[in-house]
Parts: C-alpha cells; sequence; structure tokens
C-alpha cells in the first residue's frame, strides 16, 4: 500500500509542477522543455551507459570486483526509465543520476548500506566439469547402448 500511496504522491506532484510551469510560461514552451530535458537526458543515457560497461569489461579483465560499474549500470537503468517518464520531476532527478559526480553521491551510500547488511550468501551445488557416469541409459552413436 505505500507503494502505491508513493506513486499517486509522485504522479500528483509531476502534474502540479507541469501545471505550474505550464501557466507561467505557456503550453509550448512547456512542452519544448519536457522534449528538451528527455533529448538531452537520451544522450547522457547513451554515453554514460557505454562508459559504464567499458569500465565494467575493464573491471573483468583486470578480475576486480566490479561493485562500482554494476551500481552505476543499475543507477544508469533507473534513470533511463525516469528519462522516459513525462514530467520535470522525474527528468531532473534522471539528470542528477545521469552526471558522474552527483551519481557517486548515490553510489556511495548505496555500496554502504549493502556492506552494512553483511554479505549474501547463496546455496548451491557445485557442477563438476567433466560429465559423471551417471545410473541408466547411455546415448552411444545409432541410439541407445543395449543392456543398459
Amino acid at each position: 500500500m505505500p507503494v502505491l500511496l508513493i506513486i499517486l504522491l509522485a504522479i500528483a506532484a509531476e502534474i502540479t509542477v507541469m501545471v505550474s510551469i505550464g501557466s507561467l510560461i505557456g503550453v509550448l514552451p512547456t512542452i519544448a522543455l519536457l522534449v528538451l530535458a528527455t533529448v538531452l537526458g537520451g544522450y547522457l543515457l547513451r554515453r554514460e551507459g557505454l562508459r559504464t560497461l567499458a569500465a565494467l569489461r575493464e573491471a573483468v579483465f583486470l578480475r576486480r570486483t566490479p561493485e562500482r560499474e554494476v551500481v552505476d549500470g543499475m543507477l544508469i537503468a533507473a534513470a533511463g526509465v525516469l528519462v522516459a517518464l513525462p514530467g520535470f520531476i522525474s527528468d531532473v532527478v534522471a539528470l542528477f543520476l545521469l552526471f558522474p559526480p552527483t551519481r557517486a553521491l548515490v553510489r556511495r551510500r548505496v555500496i554502504r548500506r549493502a556492506e552494512s547488511r553483511g554479505p549474501i550468501v547463496v546455496v548451491g551445488s557445485v557442477v563438476p566439469d567433466r560429465p559423471v557416469d551417471l545410473p541408466g541409459p547411455r546415448v552411444v552413436e545409432g541410439g541407445v547402448e543395449p543392456g543398459r
């Protein structure tokens, strides 16, 4: 329920800001500002996404944990969603996440919070690198091996 309330409040705030700006400068300039913000956000989204992907490749190549790059990718993806939404508040938050200096502030906070929660342990099983001879029929050239 709180998530729905937050979404409704965000929509109401976006509409209020758009109507206020529209009444101050007019409808066409308001639409032009929204389009300009979307175009600028799309450009920054592409540029920062490619930079982050290159940094991720470098981290993997150097066998370094890419926590910074993964968090940046997550924040850039969130900014991409916000840029696509019409409204000034979402565009400002998206641009905030797309500029590297301000994104670094959010990234540090996200990483600190994740570290404070402790390690994540994934329970699984080890898969051998070679096939294990299990009981049952074995497939051979021409069909199933006889006698099994």
